[in-house]
């Protein structure tokens, strides 16, 4: 008669574990994938806080003329402000003079000055995503002073 050996389940068993092994690197790889992707979206709304805030300083330059040119005046604070083609980012600026620069290089004494802006910047977008940024102007004018009245026109200039 003919024995046969007694099976005792050892395939069964390193089977199972491989089987563990292989469920527990494909949960790590998909957390992994999580994690990726959250920071990817993490980066992609720091930058659309990044490009309000330049967008709030792009839309505040032509805005300087209006403001006070008092040494000491509070800042005009416009916004938050919707960016335009996305209702979630926004954007609020902070204008201010700050002062006045006399006997400007490569011009006429008493002739110009240039007048000196600060403009502060502060854009937002989801998931409290922020981005300040901060931009000096100078804007050149024409004196009060005894220079004014002396200036010649060419061409038809910017009319």
């Amino acid at each position: 008669m003919l024995k046969t050996p007694r099976q005792k389940g050892a395939a069964l068993v390193i089977g199972l574990i491989l089987l563990m092994i292989l469920t527990l690197l494909a949960f790590t790889g998909i957390s992994g994938s999580i994690t990726e992707l959250a920071m990817a979206n993490n980066e992609q709304f720091q930058r659309n806080a990044s490009q309000a805030a330049t967008a709030g300083i792009e839309q505040a330059i032509p805005q300087l003329a209006a403001l006070p040119t008092t040494p000491g005046a509070a800042a005009v604070v416009a916004g938050p402000t919707p960016l335009p083609g996305s209702p979630d980012d926004r954007y609020t600026t902070r204008s201010r003079y700050v002062g006045e620069e006399h006997n400007l290089p490569q011009s006429s004494t008493d002739k110009f000055i240039g007048l000196h802006f600060v403009i502060d910047s502060d854009g937002q977008s989801v998931r409290n995503a922020r981005e300040s940024q901060t931009q000096g102007v100078m804007v050149i004018s024409a004196t009060g002073g005894a220079g004014e009245g002396s200036f010649g026109k060419v061409g038809a200039g910017l009319e």
